[in-house]
């Protein structure tokens, strides 16, 4: 059986590169993109079980790349987990209809909670 693949959209190299260290010890392949365009690329590539993404991106924005995703039946069905810094001003029922099935805020987060919202949406 080969391993699930999670693609980290981030744009941060230290924390996609934490994420990507976490989610390979928990036995997860990673892929990581640091912005909404190379993602799109990243998705035809690595055709990813996950999205881990980061909300505040550097040029298109993060609901650039999930309307994006919902324009496609095959991209569509790919669980998105939220990793944001503004979690507290968002409501997880508003962004559902882009795939989104989990939110973690990144000012109260730690490492390892990437991992569980990763198994809790495969």
């Amino acid at each position: 059986m080969s391993k699930q693949t999670v693609l980290i959209v981030e744009d941060d190299p230290w924390l996609a590169e934490q994420h990507a260290r976490v989610l390979t010890k928990a036995g997860y392949k990673t892929s990581i993109s640091p912005h909404a365009e190379a993602a799109i690329d990243a998705v035809d590539d690595v055709h990813p079980d996950v999205i881990v993404l980061d909300m505040l991106l550097t040029g298109s924005t993060a609901f650039a790349l999930m309307h994006e995703l919902q324009s496609y039946g095959d991209t569509s069905v790919i669980p998105i987990i939220l990793c944001t810094n503004l979690a507290a001003d968002m409501n997880l029922d508003d962004v559902k209809p882009y795939g989104v099935q989990r939110m973690l805020d990144k000012t109260s987060m730690l490492p390892d909670d990437v991992v569980t919202a990763v198994r809790s949406v495969l």
